[in-house]
């Protein structure tokens, strides 16, 4: 193996040393050039970029640059986490797309916002994978650098700007994070050593070996790459996408501990010699507490997981979709068993998987801030035929409905961005690989897969399209106006209450009481979302209807929609269709 490096121009061509395990290293000084952009030659092939490389200015084929930022220490090193953590009481979290958050879509552009999310209340930005991914437009789930901020983006030093311009005004860092595959574009990392195996498949193709030979150097890969966004560039907390797909047998096979298991206590480490909260949140589709168990409890250690199921009930009880896996929550219960215990299937029969699923969430030792909860994410609306955000269908009351219930609820509440003023922009599925055919295949792939559920292919955006990504950018010009505005308000109220009241924000699951009309479907009736001395009312149908609290009305705190004067007494309340009143008793 030989480093073939550019610096100022000249060619740098010298060998590497092969040590003990297999690996090679360059004993050379990087800083005696003044520009070193550089790769590595594997037997005579191409020049293929470094898999721990930060950044990768001319693309994901091509050769590394060269970079050594200032870590957060020694920038801040007063810096104390965002309130002690994304789990802790009130906290709110904004997921947030770098490329669509803005016109520019960069992060140094994104700070130029970051007074709105402070007016809204949040606590800690969730940007969307920033690993480096072929052409300038994407998601970032098809990234293929672990290491690497994408240029696109800004680049390493834009996110060093992004995440202290962030903590200056006391807001935390979340990245979403990919380990369970890389991209289909720029992937060299199976060449340089046993990082793939056919033992387990995923969706993607062969899995990232966590439990094979050689598996301990992958691991190793994983931990040292986390360490490195909280180390280096100050990041408070990671989501580790679908980590389902991190197929580990090493538990059963070789008396071992799964990799998010490592990888927690890796952190936890980091953490104590940091000085500071670092977080792990997980997306998975097991719904199994055991993800946030801590692993001196036979846990996984994660600190949160996402819960789709909330927001599935959600969804359904708002727009009454009840096709694919929403089917299971056209059941009336729905609502108020994902409220009060985060998963609705919990070992009970799922439809959409045709088996059993999940396991019950222990209310009283769990606390509900382990979970995630949404009414809208990159994935619940990208994934939809037309990228439409949820209030596309609904009335304002319907959606400050949803708003309230999730961001008043035990859980650690996440926004999607622009949901928060109801942003007529969809949030369409968008890619831009260079090659022809691969960006013809995924054009072809993703109307094909639609049209199977009864699309027109021309009513499917093509994700290749630049204009399929240019309407999927904020218009903030919208934020000051009419319904736009009011919806803001509402979110802004909302989150006010939770950062202020310690009974809204308050994670103990066995205090969340909801009732719901006697025999209404799912979508029917009123909802009653009990916190503490608080009552969220919520009436679902489009007519008025009149509601017995069962305890004096109290205070009305907040309210969207029409409140009317109710003749029934003191312990009912008259509410307008579509309405939501937070009254405190």
């Amino acid at each position: 193996m030989v480093l073939d490096a550019l610096a100022d121009g000249e060619a740098v061509v010298e060998p590497l040393t092969q040590g003990k395990g297999g690996w090679w290293r360059w004993d050379g000084d990087p800083t005696a050039y003044r520009v070193l952009d550089y790769g590595f030659r594997l037997d005579d092939g191409a020049v293929l970029p470094d898999p721990r490389s930060p950044w990768q200015p001319d693309g994901v084929h091509e050769r590394s640059r060269w970079w050594t930022g200032q870590p957060l220490a020694e920038r801040d090193p007063a810096w104390p986490g965002p309130r002690g953590g994304v789990g802790t009481p009130g906290g709110v979290i904004y997921e947030m797309h770098v490329g669509t958050f803005t016109s520019e879509g960069t992060l140094d552009s994104a700070i130029e916002r970051l007074h709105h999310l402070l007016d809204l209340g949040v606590d800690v930005v969730e940007i969307l994978p920033v690993a480096a991914f072929p052409g300038d437009r994407g998601w970032g789930y098809d990234g293929v650098g672990f290491y690497s901020v994408h240029d696109a983006y800004g680049g390493p030093d834009a996110l060093i700007r992004f995440v202290d311009a962030c903590h200056a005004r006391g807001l935390g860092v979340c990245l979403d994070v990919v380990y369970n595959h890389l991209g289909p574009v720029g992937n060299y990392l199976g060449l340089f050593g046993p990082y793939f195996t056919d033992r387990h498949h995923t969706p993607w193709g062969w899995a990232v070996n966590f439990d094979t030979e050689g598996s301990s150097v992958v691991r190793r890969f994983i931990t040292d790459a986390a360490v490195r966004w909280f180390e280096l560039f100050g990041v408070d907390a990671l989501r580790l996408d679908a980590v389902h797909e991190l197929r580990d047998d090493s538990p059963l096979t070789q008396g071992g501990r799964h990799v998010l298991a490592e990888l927690s206590e890796v952190v936890a480490a980091a953490s104590e010699r940091l000085g500071r909260p670092l977080d792990l949140i997980a997306e998975s589709d097991q719904n199994d507490a055991i993800m946030v168990t801590p692993v001196a409890q036979g846990g996984l250690g994660m600190d949160a997981q996402w819960a789709d199921d909330v927001h599935h009930a959600l969804h359904v009880a708002l727009t009454g979709e009840s096709q694919g896996y929403y089917a299971d929550f056209d059941d009336p219960g729905a609502l108020a068993k994902t409220l009060t215990s985060a998963f609705f299937h919990d070992g009970t029969f799922s439809s959409f998987r045709a088996r059993n699923w999940g396991a019950p969430v222990d209310r009283t030792t769990m606390s509900g801030h382990r979970f995630v909860a949404y009414l809208q994410t990159h994935d619940q609306v990208g994934n939809r035929a037309v990228g439409d955000r949820i209030h596309h269908g609904l009335t304002p009351g319907q959606q400050a409905i949803g708003a309230a219930l999730y961001l008043l609820s035990a859980f650690t509440p996440m926004v999607f961005m622009g949901e928060e003023w109801a942003a007529s922009t969809p949030w369409q599925f968008f890619t831009d690989f260079p090659d022809p055919e691969l960006g013809r295949a995924v054009s072809e792939g993703r109307r094909g897969e639609f049209a199977a559920h009864g699309w027109s292919k021309d009513e499917v955006p093509d994700p290749q399209d630049p204009q399929t990504f240019e309407a999927s950018i904020l218009k903030w010009s919208e934020v000051g106006v009419g319904d736009h505005r009011a919806m803001l308000q509402w979110y802004r109220r909302l989150i006010e209450l939770r950062r202020s009241e310690p009974a809204l924000s308050d994670g103990n699951l066995a205090a969340v009481v909801v009732e719901r009309t006697p025999g209404a479907r799912a979508t029917d009736g009123w909802v009653i979302m009990r916190r503490g001395e608080f009552s969220v009312v919520a009436n679902l149908d489009p007519e008025p209807v009149t509601i017995d609290l069962g305890r004096e009305v109290g205070e009305v705190v907040a309210h969207f929609g029409d409140l009317l004067k109710s003749r029934k007494g003191p312990q009912a309340l008259r509410l307008g269709g579509h309405s939501v009143v937070v009254v405190r008793s």
